[in-house]
């Protein structure tokens, strides 16, 4: 975990190449101090770096991000209000690593959907 004690991982579903991820951000984080002091926000690359982890736990292997596209961060994440969110990832096996399409929620609202492909370090 690239930033020790930013998030729990409640739960985590594999079937086939789909990917449930329950978390929860860790409001106390010292990110949030500084990101925004008495209105905290979490961090976009906070959160790509959430999704590389994930596939990195359920494919066994280190990967590194080729790319990114189709980044939208739809909903700001309030880890006071908003701390508990589901990650969906598709992930998919290429020629040199894998293409995951992400959806990331809390509750009934989108707060992030990214396509982003890995290569094997």
């Amino acid at each position: 975990m690239l930033l020790k004690g930013f998030y729990k991982l409640n739960s985590l579903t594999v079937t086939e190449n789909l990917a449930i991820a329950k978390i929860t951000i860790n409001k106390d984080h010292e990110v949030f101090k500084g990101h925004f002091p008495g209105n905290p926000v979490t961090p976009g690359v906070c959160m790509m770096q959430i999704i590389k982890e994930l596939t990195e736990q359920i494919v066994d292997k280190k990967l590194f991000m080729e790319s990114a596209s189709n980044v939208k961060f739809m909903a700001i994440i309030n880890p006071d209000k908003t701390p508990d969110l589901t990650l969906e990832l598709d992930i998919t096996k290429t020629d040199s690593g894998y293409k995951v399409k992400n959806n990331t929620t809390f509750g009934d609202t989108v707060a992030l959907k990214l396509t982003t492909n890995y290569i094997i370090k």
